[in-house]
């Protein structure tokens, strides 16, 4: 992957995550853990994967776990080192591979995505960029999506976002797409509009936190009005920006866990457990005991 086609990638961090209170109390979501990891390193793993070199974290109060995870532990890695745990040490120097670059911002008021995503212009300059919500843990057999996205976008030129079919009652989840007759995962968008009610949804193609965007949108954003919420949605901008330069859609292969319901953050556990090369075996033995105790 060539770097220059997406060097930095924008994760918005700063949420309360008040749907695992008392869990995300004082630990930030985005620590949370799927097996071994926590769901923000899923994330940056497939920023770099698609070629990016600058991780921009957009964050907010109680979120220093973030910064202190990507940082160097030296009390820790002296103690692995000491002890010859090599496995181990390497698995904490994993973590950020070298070359890797990560900044930090703070948004001080919880306005949004749009103004999250806003908060990082002075980091990312007039470049495209990246914008990946670690909540939405996306399990690929091959190519990361972020990478399929930045592989669209070096053809076109074009911004572009990633979606996928959802139940029609449940539009009102997501950001929606029109994109009139499909011919492919990848079409022009005609439309988009933000959590629409299931009567009124253009489709029931759902934006899903991926998006690979032109600085144009930073210009967008600074001049979107906020909602009835007071939150400035990054969905009013991209609108703004299909308009003028167009924006493309992307329907993506792979499963999609919305980790930020604590259902979908259950099946990713199970999911991920189960193909873990260290205990995707006994764990598997062990579900299959529990059902049958359950039957």
């Amino acid at each position: 992957m060539n770097s220059s086609i997406l060097d930095t990638v924008v994760f918005p961090v700063a949420g309360l995550g008040t749907r695992f209170l008392p869990a995300t109390k004082a630990s930030p979501k985005e620590m949370l853990p799927i097996v071994d990891k926590p769901l923000i390193q899923y994330a940056v793993e497939e920023a770099i994967a698609a070629g990016a070199r600058t991780m921009v974290f957009v964050t907010g109060r109680a979120k220093r776990a973030i910064e202190d995870h990507f940082d160097m532990s030296y009390e820790l890695e002296t103690e692995l080192a000491t002890r010859g745990k090599q496995r181990l040490l390497d698995l904490v120097r994993d973590v950020l591979p070298e070359g890797i670059n990560c900044v930090y911002v703070r948004q001080r008021q919880a306005l949004g995505l749009g103004h999250a995503v806003l908060c990082a212009k002075p980091l990312v300059g007039n470049r495209p960029f990246g914008v990946i919500l670690a909540d939405d843990l996306i399990n690929t057999r091959d190519k990361p999506v972020m990478r399929q996205l930045a592989e669209q976008f070096a053809a076109s030129g074009r911004s572009i976002i990633s979606i996928k079919r959802v139940a029609r009652e449940r539009t009102r989840q997501y950001g929606v797409v029109d994109i009139g007759d499909a011919d492919g995962p990848l079409s022009a968008i005609r439309s988009i509009v933000e959590k629409p009610e299931p009567s009124s949804a253009p489709s029931n193609l759902a934006v899903v936190g991926r998006y690979l965007l032109t600085p144009r949108v930073f210009g967008f954003l600074e001049t979107t009005l906020p909602d009835h919420r007071g939150e400035i949605q990054l969905t009013d901008a991209i609108a703004r920006l299909i308009d003028e330069q167009g924006v493309d859609a992307y329907e993506f292969s792979g499963t999609h866990y919305d980790c930020g319901s604590k259902l979908d953050y259950l099946k990713a556990t199970v999911d991920y457990a189960l193909a873990h090369p260290e205990v995707g075996s006994a764990f598997a033995e062990f579900l299959q005991t529990k059902v049958k105790c359950n039957d």
